[in-house]
């Protein structure tokens, strides 16, 4: 589905990772972890084809990216679902609005009617459809970023510290979410400094923890 070839990226003028290979099966689930500052959410960004490697190859179901037609991108693009670190909504629009934004985008906004109770109610979010961003708690907006990026049933879930900014319980409950998503047969990958979340995890499906560290990734010890 994603697969990165020998990748390099260089940043400011210095590299940030090289020789970096990763492949993204159906129905896997990864999880990535490494200090700051050693290149994660780029390593994202070039699974979902936001940035192009300096060298390498990051190949979206065996169409290298580089070189990719701008509409091709675009359609193997929502074959994926982001969960950014930030979160950001459109505040001015209520809860519904934002969770339906990408249908609208792709001009099939009258398929939200359809899928909206249901996606609210499986993160827990239909007593709050009508409210604005800046009334949810910190665990409101991660879930709603997740039905958010989950809403054009992509076949692979990426998400860039989700549990970064809420507490232990809500940290369980949208793990608990991308659990079941993962039981779907979609593939996810989450990037995370919590390693109490990876062993939760662990318990509950099959999970592989890279490390990204020194510019090189690796798989993580038994420790974890």
């Amino acid at each position: 589905m994603i697969e990165l070839r020998d990748v390099a990226y260089s940043y400011g003028g210095g590299e940030l990772f090289s020789g970096l290979s990763l492949s993204l099966a159906p129905g896997s689930f990864h999880f990535l972890t490494g200090p700051s500052g050693a290149g994660k959410t780029t390593l994202l960004k070039l699974c979902y084809g936001d940035l192009v490697p300096t060298s390498g190859e990051v190949a979206l179901w065996d169409e290298a990216t580089t070189g990719m037609a701008r509409d091709g991108l675009a359609l193997n693009r929502r074959r994926i679902g982001v969960v950014h670190q930030d979160c950001q909504f459109l505040d001015h629009l209520p809860l519904r609005d934002n969770v339906a934004l990408p249908l609208t985008v792709a001009g099939r906004h009258h398929e939200a009617e359809a899928y909206l109770p249901d996606l609210l109610a499986w993160v827990g979010l239909s007593r709050h459809a009508d409210r604005r961003p800046p009334e949810l708690s910190g665990g409101e907006r991660q879930r709603a970023a997740l039905a958010r990026a989950v809403i054009m049933s992509p076949e692979v879930i990426i998400a860039d510290e989700p549990t970064g900014n809420i507490d232990w319980d809500m940290s369980q409950r949208l793990l608990a979410l991308l659990v079941e998503l993962n039981r779907m047969g979609k593939a996810v990958l989450v990037a995370t400094h919590d390693m109490n979340l990876i062993r939760s995890a662990k318990a509950q499906v099959a999970v592989r923890t890279l490390r990204l560290k020194d510019r090189q990734l690796i798989a993580a010890g038994a420790e974890l």
